[in-house]
This record gives structure tokens, C-alpha cells and sequence, in this order.
């Protein structure tokens, strides 16, 4: 069973018929660092799941890059706005490192409810799922410290820390990075 396979087993129970089935729709692709699986203002038309590797989801707003999240192994990856409602993409999605990811058309993803009976029950799971992460997020922002938020990242994704840029960490947790250096050198000191 791929990473894949096990990843949407225990999320959505799938019966294994389903699970094959769905599956099958996903290609794997292989993506090196610095490529754009998404641009802001195309059409996004697929959704992937991360095998290996780091994905930035960010936009450029008056010349200013703003890091929305750093995707990592065992996620999805998507612009799902315009996924789902077929406008134009709103961020960017770029490999930071090399990476290895299965992907599925919109056209295949939109197919799976005439082939798979439980599919729209999946397909309202997998983005109440998303709606609840997002959820998180703006909650993080309101109601946690700064230094609040960097600790939570930190006792979760460690690595990300020694991997990503330290301006693209200090823009996802809503801080400058004079403030996220502040805060990575009490924790260390």
C-alpha cells in the first residue's frame, strides 16, 4: 500500500475496492526544487499528494511575498478555491526542495463520483478536513502569541526549521523575521 493509499485508508475508511479505485487516478510525478506546480493567476487543475519534499504555497501582494504554508510529506497540496471553482488561482505553489508527489487531474478527481458510490461523502470529508486546518490557522493567529505559534510549529515540525528559509517560516507564522530571530535564539539560548 502506497503512502498515498494508507494516507486516505485511515482519514476516510475507504472500502479497498474504493480505495484501488481512486487510487488509480493518481500519477505519480516527480518535481525538482524551484518548480512552480502552480502560478497565482492560472487555472489550478490538479491536487497532489505530497510523497517527499517541501511545498510553499505563497502570493505576491505589491512585490511582497506572503507564505501561506510549507506543505509537507503525507499532505495534499492545492489551490482549492480554484480547484474546486474552477477560478483563477490565488497562490503560488512551489517546490522548495525535490519532490515526489502523486497528482490527480480535475477532470479525473471531478470523474470519481460517477464511478465511486461513497465519493461525495469522501469529497465532503477531505475538504472539511481542509476547512478545520484553515480553521486552526486563523485561530492560531487570534488568539496565540507570536511566540505562542512558534512554539507550536516547532514542537510539531522540527525539521522545517533546518530546511525552509527562516523569512518564509517568520511570513507563514505572521511575523517579521527579526521577530521570529528573537524568538529561535531564546529557545536556543
Amino acid at each position: 500500500m502506497t503512502d498515498l493509499q494508507q494516507y486516505i485508508q485511515t482519514y476516510f475508511d475507504v472500502k479497498s475496492e474504493d480505495l484501488s479505485a481512486i487510487a488509480s487516478k493518481f500519477h505519480f510525478k516527480q518535481v525538482n526544487k524551484g518548480d512552480y506546480l502552480l502560478k497565482q493567476g492560472r487555472q489550478c487543475n490538479q491536487l497532489a499528494f505530497i510523497q517527499s519534499g517541501l511545498v510553499r504555497i505563497y502570493a505576491t501582494v505589491e512585490e511582497k511575498e506572503v507564505t501561506q504554508w510549507i506543505s509537507t510529506k503525507g499532505y495534499f497540496v492545492t489551490d482549492l478555491a480554484s480547484f474546486i471553482f474552477n477560478t483563477p488561482a490565488r497562490w503560488n505553489l512551489q517546490a522548495l526542495t525535490d519532490c515526489e508527489l502523486y497528482t490527480i487531474e480535475k477532470r479525473d478527481y471531478d470523474a470519481l463520483g460517477n464511478t465511486i458510490p461513497e465519493w461525495h461523502r469522501l469529497e465532503k470529508l477531505f475538504i472539511a478536513k481542509c476547512f478545520i486546518i484553515l480553521e486552526e490557522r486563523v485561530n492560531s493567529h487570534l488568539f496565540m502569541t507570536a511566540e505562542e505559534r512558534y512554539n507550536k510549529l516547532f514542537e510539531l515540525q522540527p525539521d522545517l526549521f533546518n530546511q525552509v528559509p527562516l523569512q518564509y517560516l517568520a511570513s507563514m507564522l505572521g511575523m517579521t523575521p527579526e521577530t521570529l530571530s528573537r524568538l529561535r535564539k531564546k529557545q536556543l539560548g
